[in-house]
């Protein structure tokens, strides 16, 4: 469960959406196919579906010293007959007097999936209002297991009302746990809880990607993380379960919660999970690459695979020299050999090459359920070169922006 966190970790990346910073867009369209979806669409007043969904119950604190009961039921957690759920934080005890604390001062809700639904990689997405008020602690998350950290945390979405125009995009594991996680917080221009928003993560191998109506604010690699937090382990390469709660006050909800009104209201639209034909399977599979820049493919020049040969886009042709096999050990592999960037550099510029599979880390790339084909090592996109269209156009490295110079399709 998440535990108490101060401050999301000082390596966290800050954008102010709004305010001019380049963000990627999945408005790439990428096919997709839906493998769990809820869309709420029961009467009002009616509970949730328990094929779906539990509920966790209980006044313990859930680690982070909260202040309210979660019930079970229709009590705080029901629908309202607009096509969504509404997370309901009331204050008094509910008749509940066997908090950490003595009496309970509110109750709410927290439905989970746990034995019911899990996923590993994919595009999980929920369309949410979150509620107004110091002291609340909105989240939508996912867990990988019951085993606190070792099995992973990813919080997709959490919204503190002291802080209503911050958003919170966070991992936990072992060693990068609590007051210690790995995350990013992106700052609006207007409070989260005035509109819905979508909030997203696209989780591929080795790769996490947070989004906000289409909009990238922070990602997350083994080697970003370790960059951070030292000799840790990436533990994100399994299935988790999903998790939606409303929580007061705690080590980081903080704020006012005597204030707050008699109710406070977390609205849920949807929860959609899709699996995107941008991300390959972890091995074999091999097809081409296409650029959304220009429809061309990436294309080892004259099929000549010699170590070295420059790679390009070129009309799709679905030749051996342009079927990229994502390969277990996370190479990307054409014709027997290695995508590699040139000299292991690993900076803005450095040329996309082929050269004989080394096992050096630098040559691992993962095509993103956003379509960014990313080089692990660096934490960079493949990025056609000066945006051309033409046949011929080199590739290089460069940081992320979300541009269709950097968008690829499995084709």
């Amino acid at each position: 469960m998440r535990r108490s966190r101060f401050f999301i970790a000082a390596t966290a990346l800050v954008v102010a959406l709004g305010a001019g910073l380049a963000v990627s867009s999945r408005s790439d369209t990428a096919e997709a196919a839906v493998v769990w979806n809820e869309d709420f669409n029961g009467p009002a007043g009616s509970g949730v579906d328990t094929s779906k969904w539990n509920f966790d119950t209980g006044g313990h604190g859930w680690g982070n010293q909260e202040l309210q009961y979660y019930t079970s039921g229709t009590g705080n957690v029901a629908m309202n007959g607009q096509g969504q759920l509404v997370i309901t934080a009331r204050k008094g005890s509910g008749g509940h007097n066997d908090c950490w604390n003595g009496t309970c001062q509110f109750t709410s809700g927290r439905i989970q999936t746990a034995g019911k639904f899990t996923q590993q990689y994919g595009h999980i997405e929920a369309r949410i209002q979150v509620p107004a008020g110091s002291g609340l602690w909105p989240a939508f998350w996912m867990l990988g297991g019951g085993n606190w950290p070792a099995d992973g945390e990813i919080d997709i979405m959490e919204v503190v009302g002291r802080e209503p125009n911050q958003l919170f995009g966070t991992l936990h594991g072992p060693g990068y746990s609590g007051g210690n996680s790995f995350g990013g917080i992106t700052t609006a221009s207007t409070p989260w809880h005035q509109a819905f928003h979508t909030y997203a993560v696209d989780w591929s191998p080795n790769l996490v990607v947070w989004t906000v109506d289409g909009r990238e604010f922070f990602r997350a690699t083994p080697d970003s993380l370790r960059a951070a937090k030292g000799n840790v382990n990436w533990v994100f390469n399994h299935g988790f379960f999903i998790i939606l709660n409303l929580a007061i006050g705690g080590n980081f909800g903080q704020g006012n919660p005597a204030g707050l009104p008699a109710e406070s209201k977390m609205l849920i639209d949807y929860v959609h999970v899709s699996t995107s034909t941008t991300t390959p399977p972890p091995s074999g599979g091999g097809n081409a690459l296409k650029s959304s820049l220009s429809g061309r493919c990436i294309d080892i020049p004259g099929a000549n695979p010699v170590d070295g040969a420059r790679l390009q886009t070129y009309d799709c042709n679905g030749s051996a020299a342009q079927q990229w096999t994502a390969n277990g050990d996370g190479t990307m592999r054409a014709m027997g050999k290695c995508m590699d960037p040139a000299g292991g550099a690993l900076t803005n510029g450095t040329p996309i090459q082929l050269v004989t599979c080394n096992s050096n880390p630098v040559q691992r790339f993962t095509l993103s359920a956003a379509g960014d084909l990313v080089n692990v090592s660096a934490n960079k996109c493949v990025d056609v070169k000066d945006r051309n269209t033409a046949n011929g156009a080199q590739l290089q490295l460069w940081d992320c922006s979300g541009q269709p110079n950097q968008k690829w399709s499995r084709a």
